[in-house]
């Protein structure tokens, strides 16, 4: 492809280039801040350009180059950084008017480490308030659209990062994921994904002026969105170094052992009484297909009750955040959020007191179950919704709205209930918008999860070309 220009390239692709000086990093960053600031107005992922900075970042890289070769494997790399963690001299509002100012202190450990690696932030990308909601969009920023579709919603809460990554505003996007905020957006806009398991990557806001909650925690993890699965791979590669400020993250090796034998894949399309959309039905068939032609041995299975463990997943986290979080969501969050949320209260009801201790406690025997279940089925296909992307303010439509997009998610909300690692990979495209399908591995198994991944990948193709295609 002797016309690509280096923003529709991979990161895997750049860093290579770079390291053979076949080009700068000034220039692998320069032309994704070109793309970024042509394209960002119609767009509206990245909120905080940080083009000059990241240009003057790149120079000093490219001398590095010249006397001493790459400080790491993403050297050069232009990447977007999640608004809601923090960044040295830089604004954490997650999304809330009243934050606007909290400038942070010093790095995250997410951060760190890709700049450790040698990527170059070029911009902060939006979420909505308070990092809690299935489209992104606040009255800081504005919304974020689909750059698939106007109509259609970029996902939340890391919509503008999948955004950014799907409009070519660098290789890599940060993102992070407590019910789904890496697989919503990642399946919105066609991107690649994987929700690392609990004690993966690190989690730390310097900033911060109190832990969060146990739950929070347990649910909560970092992750990267990218256009292709071999650059979640390097991206997670990268971020998973070990970081002493989180401590909950194991210092467990990237790659695990090989499996013998064909990799036997559990299949579910399991629907709980919901209706399945047929595009979503024929997404699943083809990863199905796709993963039997890659060689994995694929069977129907049925799982633990996934509408069951993702509503009281869901019920919790709801708890815990009535209790610590809800004066602050009251007091700052807009009109709109908090009826919102009041939608969410009533599909979902907060656990509270020794409901809620129960429910903690039954975390683990769900977890069990799934633990068992991996040890004969490493991996586990799933749907992740039941309908193709909705619509942007879908959420915001009273509790029908809430209903579809929260309640009907179980099959997100559940893993991140039981802090298993999950994919996310594109497997049809309907109607001008690409439809993701979910694949479960075991925990530390990441790399198990994006090998299936890419295979479905190499047969489907990657969207972003698609989407590039469009001009």
């Amino acid at each position: 492809m002797p016309d690509i220009e280096l923003w529709q390239l991979s990161a895997a692709d750049l860093a290579e280039k770079i390291a053979r000086k076949d080009i700068s990093s000034r220039e692998a960053v320069q032309s994704s801040v070109e793309r970024m600031l042509d394209k960002n107005p119609s767009v509206n992922a990245v909120v905080n350009d940080l083009s000059d900075t990241a240009l003057q970042q790149a120079a000093q890289l490219d001398d590095i180059m010249a006397t001493s070769g790459p400080v790491g494997p993403l050297h050069g790399v232009p990447v977007t950084i999640k608004e809601n963690i923090d960044q040295t001299g830089e604004p954490t509002p997650n999304g809330v008017v009243a934050f606007k100012d909290a400038v942070a202190p010093a790095d995250s450990p997410f951060v760190a480490n890709l700049k450790q690696a040698g990527a170059v932030v070029i911009g902060r990308t939006n979420t909505p308030e308070f990092s809690f909601r299935g489209t992104t969009d606040n009255p800081l920023h504005g919304r974020t659209f689909n750059p698939w579709n106007d109509w259609a919603s970029a996902g939340g809460s890391s919509g503008g990062a999948a955004a950014a990554v799907m409009s070519g505003f660098g290789a890599i996007a940060h993102g992070n994921d407590i019910g789904g905020s890496l697989r919503f957006p990642a399946t919105c806009t066609g991107a690649a994904t994987v929700k690392p398991g609990l004690g993966r990557t690190p989690a730390f806001n310097p900033s911060q002026t109190s832990e969060r909650g146990l739950l929070a925690q347990l649910m909560s993890v970092q992750g990267v969105i990218c256009r292709e699965v071999r650059d979640v791979r390097l991206g997670m590669q990268s971020a998973i170094a070990y970081q002493p400020q989180d401590p909950w993250q194991v210092p467990v090796p990237w790659a695990g052992s090989a499996v013998n034998g064909p990799i036997k894949v559990g299949f579910s399309a399991e629907t709980y009484g919901f209706d399945m959309d047929p595009a979503v039905a024929e997404a699943l068939s083809t990863a199905k297909t796709c993963l039997l032609d890659a060689g994995y041995q694929v069977e129907d299975i049925q799982t633990p009750n996934m509408f069951e463990i993702g509503r009281d997943g869901m019920r919790s986290l709801f708890g815990e955040t009535k209790a610590l979080l809800q004066p602050a969501m009251r007091e700052y969050g807009s009109a709109e959020f908090n009826a919102y949320f009041d939608h969410c209260f009533e599909i979902a009801p907060p656990y509270e007191g020794d409901e809620l201790l129960a429910a903690m406690g039954k975390r683990s025997h769900y977890v069990r179950e799934w633990t068992v279940l991996l040890q004969d089925y490493p991996l586990v296909l799933t749907p992740f919704l039941l309908a193709p992307t909705y619509a942007h303010g879908r959420d915001y439509e009273g509790r029908a709205g809430v209903e579809e997009i929260m309640l009907k998610a179980f099959y997100s909300f559940a893993m991140n209930f039981l802090g298993l690692p999950a994919g996310n990979i594109p497997a049809n495209y309907n109607d001008g918008l690409p439809i993701g399908v979910q694949i479960i591995g075991r925990r530390f198994r990441e790399d198990m999860i994006l090998d299936a991944c890419e295979a479905i990948e190499e047969r489907v193709g990657i969207m972003a070309h698609r989407l590039f295609a469009r001009g």
